[in-house]
Parts: C-alpha cells; structure tokens; sequence
C-alpha cells in the first residue's frame, strides 16, 4: 500500500504537472534563485567598477564600457540557472510520479490476483 504522503504526491503532481511543465512556467518559478545565485557576482563587480574605477582600468587595461559585456553575461547566466534548475526539479519530480504510480498498478495487480 502507498503511503499517506505518496498519495498526495500523486494528487498534486497530477493536477500542477501540466502547468509547470511550460517553458515561461520554469523560467518564472527558478528566477528568484537564479537572481540570489548571482546577485554576488553582480555586487562584487559593481562594487569593483563604481568604488574604485581608477584600480578597474589600471588592471584590466580595457575601457569603461566593459560593464555592460558583464551585465548580459550575467542575465543568460540567470537565465539558464532558473530555466534548468526548474526543469531538473521537474523531471525529478515526474520520475517519482511514474514510480509511484507503477507501484500503485503493481499493488491493485497482486491484489486482484489474490
């Protein structure tokens, strides 16, 4: 027999599995982690350009329009981590739904057989 807390797995994936399984879905859902994995990033490199741009320029020996390079970098890393970090959540979710649901036809089968 599933447990209490399988059959409500199995209730509620089937009633959200469609909508999440949408491409904007994922994307909207993963983007808040995705901007706190590279928020960081983004600081540590504001902080670099706008608190010392003297020190910025000396070492990179690159002009002062490299910022903007760094920022798109920064939107298709969000981008791709909130797109797949949600599609992989997903997929481990359908997964446990197709075993859950295999072990509820193989328990109805030995029952009925019985």
């Amino acid at each position: 027999m599933l447990s209490k807390k399988e059959e409500d797995f199995i209730m509620y994936w089937e009633s959200v599995r469609l909508t999440q399984s949408r491409f904007l879905s994922k994307l909207m859902r993963g983007m808040p982690m995705s901007i706190i994995f590279t928020f960081p990033v983004l600081l540590s490199v504001a902080l670099v350009y706008f608190l010392s741009p003297e020190w910025y320029t000396k070492i990179s020996q690159n002009l002062n329009g490299s910022f903007a390079p760094i920022l798109i970098g920064l939107f298709l890393c969000v981008l791709f981590f909130s797109f797949f970090r949600m599609h992989f959540k997903w997929e481990m979710n359908e997964q446990m739904y197709q075993e859950l649901i295999n072990k509820k036809k193989t328990i109805q089968n030995n029952l009925s057989s019985k």
